[in-house]
């Protein structure tokens, strides 16, 4: 099979069953230099407009080289924009977020509507051009470079809770959210407006899947109830879909959110999301074995990977043991795209990243 029937079949667009799970994963910075150096390929990097969607869409070259099945592309920073420098290593992007570097991420450490109390504060704030020249260039390579070959996954992530809260500060915008606060509707249309015109760019470009999604949970329970998220988030998210299936009927809708939010997945499945991500391991509903009990046939899982303790670990004997267990259970009949559940950091060797996927390969 190639890379791309490999995922289409296991996801239920081709009749029959894979020849083994596919296989996507992302790799932090280092591990794309590490890996750029040993196999001769220049990095990369696609600036997204959120800094740490970066390494989700950049160095496909690097990745699929090592095996990946999938490609992942998306929206970058505007042609010609440079983050602009504020103090230090802190840089301000497109939306105005002072951003610092720590040892994993990008953390936002300004945001622009930290002092919106009223409408009018939104109104005035003006988001960036999401059809700004050059906002698509490296996406619309990339897809027709792999279009043939590969199953490509468009990334929309922060689709909208994560991205407003980080345009206003977390513990305002929770508390406003709470309270009802007439401010914070007007900033999640907004958000849902930039999201929209993202992914329906994406769908134009000929993605297979639209990744939508932000972390909602923690490793014990959800950051808002279940009951707040339905009333509030799902029918934008139910606008959203609906709009992209019509753009595309084939089109696959992935959801992604960290943390412990099985909660939500019969609303993901009623919202017509084809496909569940992370599928985070080690969190309060993440046991694969009830998970494709009760969804087996009815949603898709791509992830489980432990990539917290056992991929940096090293150990060998456990993340064979571990990937052969979740490709059993998860991709039984199908419906599996293996992945680690998370971009694979600096704390996982090289050797480490590829004996994961020789391991996958040998299924």
């Amino acid at each position: 099979m190639t890379s791309r029937e490999r995922v289409l079949t296991a996801l239920g667009k081709i009749e029959g069953l894979p020849d083994r799970p596919p296989l996507q994963f992302d790799l932090c910075r280092k591990l794309i230099e590490d890996f750029g150096e040993k196999l001769g390929i220049a990095p990369d990097y696609s600036l997204s407009y959120y800094e740490d969607l970066t390494y989700r869409i950049s160095a496909n070259d690097i990745r699929t080289a090592i095996g990946s099945d999938v490609v992942v592309v998306g929206g970058t920073v505007r042609e010609g924009f440079v983050p602009e420098p504020v103090a230090e290593n802190i840089v301000r992007n497109e939306f105005g977020m002072a951003m610092k570097p720590t040892e994993l991420y990008m953390e936002v450490v300004e945001c622009p509507l930290s002092e919106a109390f009223a409408d009018g504060d939104i109104d005035d704030y003006a988001f960036p051009d999401a059809y700004a020249e050059g906002r698509f260039e490296k996406a619309a390579r990339d897809i027709e470079k792999y279009k043939g070959s590969h199953f490509i996954i468009g990334d929309c992530e922060l689709s909208i809770f994560e991205l407003a809260w980080h345009l206003s500060g977390m513990e305002k915008y929770l508390l406003s959210f709470a309270l009802g606060d007439s401010w914070v509707e007007k900033l999640n249309d907004k958000v849902e407006a930039w999201t929209t015109d993202m992914a329906m760019q994406l769908v134009e470009l000929g993605v297979d899947a639209v990744w939508l999604g932000e972390d909602l949970g923690t490793q014990m329970s959800m950051l808002i109830s279940p009951e707040m998220w339905r009333e509030r988030f799902k029918p934008r998210y139910e606008r959203m879909i609906e709009k992209l299936k019509i753009a595309n009927p084939e089109l696959l809708i992935i959801m992604h959110s960290d943390g412990a939010v099985a909660p939500l997945i019969d609303d993901f499945i009623e919202m017509g999301i084809e496909i569940y991500n992370p599928v985070q391991p080690n969190v309060p509903g993440s046991d694969p074995s009830e998970l494709k009990a009760k969804y087996g046939g009815r949603i898709n899982f791509f992830g489980g990977i432990d990539q917290q303790e056992l991929l940096p670990s090293g150990n060998l004997d456990e993340l064979k043991k571990e990937i052969k267990m979740r490709a059993r259970i998860l991709g039984e009949g199908g419906g599996y795209l293996m992945a680690p559940a998370h971009i694979i950091q600096a704390d996982t060797s090289p050797d480490t990243v590829e004996a994961m996927v020789k391991i996958i390969q040998e299924l």
